[in-house]
């Protein structure tokens, strides 16, 4: 034993090997914890609410391990630093999975520290014992089976403990993106042996020392001078990098368009913008605002004139929600120079080029190019403006033209919500210090087609673009916007069945912080997206109900109600804005029903 005397009879090597490994995370950077009870996980889940205790973390308790994977997931993406997520071992372990696949193709730095048997009882039948090293790869950065810890150390300075320290070290640089191209998930198996718990070594409630400089957080950033570097990041344009890349010089002459996808962040509006090319932007890329933004983009990707005309496409992000987006990438005559992201490589047309980074040259840009889009970008917009009042009918002395008119403002009010509706009510609430996250779901899509361009923080889970996880994700987004009293909004839009694949995540601890949460949900009874697919039109009535837009009736209000949120139904655009706009103290589910 490293330093132990009888003051420490009730110590545990377990107990002292989890506070190093934490502690030295902490010290590296690491602001919020996220715990799902367990036995062989106890040692760490004591330590992190001693931690919690110090002021040193924020520490969350999520009792479903897929909860509490997306949770960490929603805290990384926000504040672009490595959260824990830790858990017990077997199944508990499995059920992070969908997170870390997510966190990997959306470069999301997540640490999944999982506790395990000690190898001797792997294999051999042990209760709540698998192989749980490797069950995350390939889709980690790091990952380790760390020693079984077989000393307990009453100083802090041993060699278990240094040891533990270096290894919480490198999987910290790891998430951060150190020898990778991009941030992503780490995983650290944590075998113990019993006694699975102790006494805190009196060294973790000591002032932590100073971190160590942390590694670049993020390959992807705006670089001195016009160099544009990949990675489809979260908030690419925050961190500032020094690279040897050589940029990949985007000339002048082919007619060029800028495509942002998932993550894209600010950069490709600068892309745009110093080329004088038009931007095409989903509307989670980050990207979507500037004065060479073209929003209503699909007709025109599909007209001969302009869509027809491309090419070269410059590619930041990633790409998922339009079909027009896939076909013009697809075409192997035009040019796709595509930065790298954190999944794989881009190369729908076979002839990509991948590059880690851009630059514009010096030179006169196309204006007669540019402006064709923006004139058709224009014309081809959605007006979602309510008719104008009939003024002069409300105040004619006619009293048949008043009525009329008061029929007709009526009417508009009383006019029910469709998708198009919806998502302009939210998109028009939502401010720069709100956060807007969509779901997976038919209405991100329709805002990608509808709404104009606006300069605020949108979130998706669009590296593989699961149902799951949204409300998760969404808490810890809210949870790190709103830290230390900042003010803003969260809110969610997704459909039903997003809401109910994710309902776990209405619970929330009653001692931990509230956040503002608007939860939006587009009710239409089912998966009515694939009422928008090819199966909609081969596939039977009945068979296609069946097993595709699984119909439900779930009471919503019952349910927020039995989750503890304010729940509140709308069916018109004025009653949505209020909605909307309402002072938020915590969590709402506003609930809109849409026809099928």
């Amino acid at each position: 034993m490293a330093g132990d005397g009888a003051e420490r009879a009730l110590a545990a090597a377990a107990t002292d090997a989890a506070a190093a490994l934490l502690d030295e995370l902490v010290r590296r950077g690491v602001a919020d914890v996220v715990v799902s009870p367990g036995s062989r996980s106890q040692a760490l889940a004591l330590v992190a609410a001693a931690l919690e205790r110090a002021g040193r973390v924020r520490l969350h308790v999520r009792i479903d391990e897929r909860v509490a994977g997306f949770t960490a997931l929603g805290l990384a993406r926000e504040t672009r630093t490595p959260a824990i997520v830790l858990c017990t071992s077997g199944t508990a372990a499995a059920n992070l999975l969908p997170a870390a696949l997510e966190a990997h193709h959306a470069g999301v730095p997540l640490l999944l520290l999982t506790a395990d048997r000690p190898p001797e009882l792997r294999g051999v039948g042990a209760n709540q014992t698998t192989r749980q090293p490797g069950m995350f790869a390939p889709n980690v950065r790091f990952e380790a089976d760390a020693p079984v810890p077989e000393e307990t150390d009453a100083t802090g300075d041993g060699e278990q403990t240094a040891m533990l320290r270096g290894l919480a070290a490198e999987a910290f640089s790891a998430a951060l993106g150190a020898g990778a191209r991009s941030a992503g998930p780490v995983h650290v198996n944590l075998p113990y042996r019993e006694p699975l718990a102790g006494e805190l070594p009196a060294w973790l409630a000591a002032p932590a020392s100073a971190p160590e400089p942390a590694e670049p957080a993020f390959d992807d950033a705006v670089v001195s001078g016009a160099l544009y570097q990949g990675g489809g990041g979260i908030g690419s344009a925050d961190v500032a990098l020094e690279t040897d890349a050589e940029p990949h010089v985007l000339g002048r002459g082919p007619r060029t368009i800028v495509v942002a996808g998932a993550d894209a962040g600010p950069d490709a509006e600068t892309v745009a913008h110093e080329g004088g090319w038009p931007l095409v932007a989903e509307i989670v890329s980050g990207a979507r605002f500037g004065r060479n933004l073209v929003p209503a983009y699909r007709a025109l990707l599909r007209d001969p004139a302009l869509g027809g005309r491309v090419e070269r496409v410059v590619v930041l992000g990633h790409p998922t929600l339009s079909r027009e987006t896939v076909a013009l990438l697809s075409d192997p005559e035009v040019e796709v120079v595509a930065v790298r992201g954190p999944g794989e490589p881009l190369g729908l047309n076979g002839a990509t080029l991948a590059v880690d980074a851009v630059a514009v040259a010096a030179g006169v840009p196309d204006r007669e190019w540019l402006g064709a889009w923006l004139r058709a970008g224009r014309a081809a917009s959605v007006d979602l403006d309510p008719p104008a009042p009939d003024l002069d009918g409300l105040s004619s002395a006619v009293a048949r033209d008043r009525l009329d008119a008061v029929a007709a403002e009526l009417a508009t009010v009383r006019r029910p919500i469709d998708r198009a509706a919806l998502v302009d009510a939210v998109w028009r609430a939502t401010w720069p210090h709100d956060r807007l996250v969509f779901g997976s779901s038919r209405l991100v899509r329709v805002a990608d087609d509808v709404l104009p361009g606006k300069k605020v923080p949108v979130h998706a889970n669009r590296g593989l673009a699961g149902i799951d996880g949204t409300i998760a994700t969404a808490t810890g987004i809210a949870l790190a916007s709103q830290a230390g009293g900042r003010p803003g909004v969260t809110r969610v839009v997704l459909g039903d069945l997003a809401l109910l694949h994710d309902v776990g995540a209405l619970l929330l601890p009653a001692r931990e912080t509230e956040p503002r949460l608007q939860v939006v949900v587009g009710n239409d009874g089912g998966g009515t997206i694939f009422d928008t697919l090819e199966v909609a039109a081969v596939a039977g009535e009945d068979d296609f109900d069946r097993v595709l837009h699984t119909p439900q009736s779930v009471r919503l209000a019952e349910l927020a109600t039995a989750y503890g949120w304010e729940h509140t139904r709308v069916t018109t655009r004025s009653a949505l804005d209020q909605a909307l706009v309402a002072p938020v103290g915590g969590r709402q589910l506003i609930e809109v029903p849409l026809s099928r």
